[in-house]
């Protein structure tokens, strides 16, 4: 504290020169003020640690400089103590009210305006820890909520956020008659990649693949990992004759890209079901039919997009 920058704001010379020698004495760097407005430019530019205001100034006086202080972001938590030779009820009222941290009454004793001054400091160095702490609380809380809807290997949301997703879009396009698609997809043979080239060859892939379904999507699609080698796409205000270009786009980016973990190419397989459909009642039977759509592109020789609707689930019901 004894190295704090200190800002006084005082009209009076002599008096300026006596508070800078008691405030230099104690080890303290200080700066001077002679009006309000390069007051203001100081804290702009110095950024002090606390400011001695004196009430009377030419200008903006006291009042109307600790009220710009305490509107200010980047000054609002400087410590303001007031100096002034009124010694009315009313005036350190005033004040406080407006945001003073502490107020002198001139003159003021030597030994009590160093006292006033670590006070101010020491409360300002446990409110900075305490902002600190907050904010590293606050950066903690939002790493555990973003691995809490994360899935760790691949980085897309994990199936907890997806089924959350899902729900808000089945309620909203049931409500609203609004459409939404889901697109399933699964990764052709991914046994074999595991098998041939290993685990972490595989697990390269599916962090490569999801890069490649994060760039076909947009910002308001929700992209996740379903478990293994199975990816879920859901897009919001998306009929399914758009969502079978986007999946389209994304098998085709699939097949496309040189994966150097492996020998030859890799293909993916798609689904997709969407809403609304009367024959579908709940995010359950959605899953279902963008399964029963992905399956017929396996057994119609995969590398494909299929799609189908809740009629094929009556048989299911």
């Amino acid at each position: 504290m004894s190295k704090a920058r200190v800002l006084l704001v005082e009209d009076d010379p002599i008096q300026a020169r006596e508070t800078e020698a008691i405030l230099q004495q104690t080890g303290y760097e200080v700066l001077w003020a002679q009006d309000g407005i390069n007051a203001i430019k100081l804290v702009k530019s110095s950024k002090p640690d606390i400011i001695l205001l004196d009430l009377i100034l030419p200008g903006l006086d006291g009042y109307e400089v600790c009220r710009w202080l305490k509107l200010d972001e980047s000054a609002k938590s400087i410590p303001v103590i007031m100096l002034t030779v009124k010694k009315d009820l009313s005036d350190k009222i005033s004040g406080l009210h407006i945001g003073a941290d502490d107020y002198l009454p001139k003159p003021y004793n030597e030994l009590e305006l160093n006292a006033r001054i670590y006070a101010s400091l020491r409360t300002k160095s446990l409110q900075d820890e305490l902002r600190q702490k907050n904010k590293q609380l606050e950066e903690l809380l939002d790493k555990v909520n973003y691995m809490a809807i994360t899935d760790a290997l691949t980085g897309l949301y994990n199936r907890r956020k997806f089924q959350d997703t899902l729900s808000g879009e089945f309620e909203r396009a049931k409500r609203y008659k609004t459409p939404f698609s889901l697109i399933m997809l699964d990764i052709d043979l991914f046994k074999r990649i595991n098998d041939n080239y290993g685990h972490s060859a595989g697990d390269a892939v599916l962090k490569e693949v999801s890069t490649l379904i994060t760039k076909s999507v947009r910002e308001i699609d929700t992209a996740s990992r379903f478990g293994g080698e199975e990816f879920m796409v859901i897009l919001p205000s998306t009929d399914i004759v758009s969502a079978r270009v986007v999946a389209e786009r994304m098998r085709e980016s699939i097949a496309a890209f040189t994966f150097p973990e492996i020998t030859g190419s890799i293909t993916a397989s798609l689904g997709i079901a969407g809403m609304p459909d009367e024959n579908i009642r709940n995010e359950d039977k959605l899953i279902r039919c963008a399964d029963i759509a992905l399956y017929r592109a396996k057994q119609n020789g995969r590398n494909r997009t299929e799609t189908a609707s809740g009629a094929e689930l009556k048989n299911e019901m």
